[in-house]
Formats: C-alpha cells, structure tokens, sequence
C-alpha cells in the first residue's frame, strides 16, 4: 500500500529538510486520509490510491498551466516540485502507442464498433490501466478509434 510507504517517505523527508518533497508527501497524506474517512471508502486498495494520485497530479498540473500562463514562475516551480513528487508513486505512465495497442485489443474484446459502445471500451479501459495512463489520453484514442 501506497499509504505506508508515504509515512515513511515523510520522516526520510523531514530529516533531510527536503520541504519540496515534504509539501509534496503531506498532500499525498492529506487525500489519502481524506478518501479514507469518506462513507464507502473503509476499505481503500492500491486501485483507489492510483486514482487518487493521478486526481493529486492533474490537480497540479492544471495549477501549473495556469501559474504558467500569468507569468508566475515561483509558484509554477512549487507545484512542478510537488508533481515530481507525486508521480514518483505511480507506476511509469504508458505510451500513446501503447495506449492504442490496449484500446485496439478492448476494441476487440467489446466487440465495440461506433461511438455508441464508446462508454463499454473506456469502461474496460479506465479498470485495465488505472494509473498507467491518463484519462483524456484513453478518451482521445478511443474516440479516434470509434470515431
């Protein structure tokens, strides 16, 4: 679990006063408690915890464009930091070919043909690669590829 290795990752953190991975470890802590507490999650696995990181990063990634965007580099630079952090707990993101290789084989496996089977295909999709790949990413090639 994802969780026990955070706790971890934190003390290793606060003894090297590495505030960049601190930030970045305290807000992986932080939804990881929270998802926890929600009703239905009493029994959080791996799965949910992947989720839960991508939501983190895309989170940060969407702070950094727009940080970005208004020309202000110093806290675009906190939220890469924290994003380097986060991405360290996801397992390597997939390809855009490889993305289309799994898509082509969940093609195969729906019998999916026209957009009308699209929610069949990203329903296997987002199961088989959670955390691999990004959601958008899945959602443009499988509309690329029923479209």
């Amino acid at each position: 679990m994802i969780s026990t290795t955070i706790d971890q990752e934190i003390k290793a953190a606060m003894l090297a006063k590495d505030n960049a991975a601190l930030r970045g470890l305290r807000a992986i802590k932080a939804a990881l408690l929270v998802a926890k507490t929600e009703k239905d999650a009493a029994d959080l696995n791996e799965e949910g915890e992947l989720k839960i990181l991508q939501k983190l990063i895309k989170q940060r990634k969407e702070s950094a464009d727009i940080y970005r965007a208004q020309n202000r580099e110093d806290l675009y630079q906190v939220e890469a930091e924290e994003m380097e952090v986060i991405s360290r707990f996801l397992p390597t993101q997939m390809s855009k070919a490889e993305i289309e290789t799994a898509i082509d084989e969940f093609i195969k496996q729906t019998g999916a043909t026209n957009m009308k089977d699209m929610g069949k295909v990203m329903g296997l999709a987002n199961k088989q690669l959670v955390g691999k790949a990004d959601g958008k990413l899945i959602s443009e090639v499988v509309k690329e590829k029923l479209g």
